[in-house]
């Protein structure tokens, strides 16, 4: 079969086309055939810091841990799947585990679920790692009916999601963007659009909380907007966070009362931990996309399987709107 490998870490120029053999089939472990994959910062990590990752693979390596596809065969006891069946999943791209740039993939049967059938396989692959991500976070933070949310960074990729999903349960929604571009994109999704380039935190939370602060915070850009998050959080709020690997000044979050959710979501895969969990979230996220309340935002450029260096650039340019997606 046909992949994209890298055989040294680095720029976006590492990947190189190579012709390997299919995985082998294993019991719960599922054949499939990958039609798309999408890229996640995570990927690019991967990519260009190599070592300096407790979860990036052994040389020569096939990245990708988003996954649409059809199920080629399965293994000895897998009983949820069958030959012919659509599914999507985030399975592979770490540790020992070969990811999605290729023709084919070996994937856990506990890691995937069906596809949603109101999604293209394109839509379909840009979903899972972003989705479980949100799910994980909003649910951990208990969101609930008529709660105040922001979503830190909504016309992103983990961000578009969040919003859409804070939605579905009830959640009056809000998020931050720095384009204008942006504005009809998230109110499309049922936000209401804050513009934090023009407006201060203490501006957008006496504007919509009357000073109270939001009951939850979802930040999916991290890093130092964690304190962003804090002040905009309420008494004795919820804060979960995606990206947190920095050192921060904790004292506002202390005198606030404030519980911080950290979402790393490829435990499950780097641990085998709970791997069911991941299966079962994707089962929902299927049933929301198909209910009509959960859809995927596709960023404009197309790319196939040869143009992966250039997929990755895309997303670390920062100009991407949603995810950026690769057909195989």
């Amino acid at each position: 079969m046909k992949a994209m490998m890298i055989n040294a870490y680095g720029d976006s120029d590492v990947f190189e086309a190579h012709e390997i053999a299919q995985p082998t089939l294993k019991p719960g472990y599922v054949l499939v055939k990958v039609a798309a994959t999408s890229v996640n910062t995570v990927d690019t990590m991967i990519r260009s810091m190599g070592n300096e990752l407790p979860l990036s693979p052994e040389l020569p390596a096939v990245l990708g841990m988003d996954f649409a596809g059809t199920v080629e065969s399965v293994g000895e006891g897998v009983t949820t799947f069958k030959a012919g069946d659509e599914v999507y999943g985030c399975a592979g791209g770490l540790a020992d585990l070969q990811g999605s740039l290729a023709e084919y993939m070996l994937a856990d049967a506990r890691l995937i679920a069906h596809k949603p059938k109101s999604l293209s396989m394109r839509e379909a692959a840009a979903l899972p790692l972003v989705g479980i991500t949100a799910y994980e976070g909003l649910t951990r933070a208990g969101v609930s009916k008529d709660q105040k949310v922001l979503v830190h960074g909504g016309a992103g990729g983990v961000g578009h999601v969040a919003v859409q999903l804070a939605k579905h349960m009830g959640a009056d929604v809000y998020t931050t963007i720095g384009r204008e571009e942006h504005v009809a994109l998230v109110e499309q999704l049922g936000a209401t659009s804050i513009n934090y380039r023009q407006e201060t935190v203490a501006d957008y939370v006496s504007q919509y909380t009357e000073g109270a602060g939001f009951d939850v915070v979802f930040d999916s850009v991290g890093g130092a907007n964690m304190l962003s998050s804090f002040e905009a959080a309420a008494l004795n709020g919820q804060v979960a966070t995606t990206v947190s690997m920095l050192e921060i000044d904790l004292t506002q979050a202390h005198f606030k009362g404030l519980s911080i959710h950290v979402v790393f979501m490829l435990i499950p895969m780097l641990h085998d931990f709970k791997r069911e969990e991941h299966g079962r979230i994707l089962t929902e996220l299927t049933n929301i996309a198909d209910a009509g309340h959960l859809t995927a935002i596709l960023d404009k450029p197309e790319f196939g399987l040869d143009e992966i260096g250039q997929a990755h650039d895309r997303l670390a340019s920062g100009q991407a709107t949603g995810k950026v997606v690769v057909s195989v």
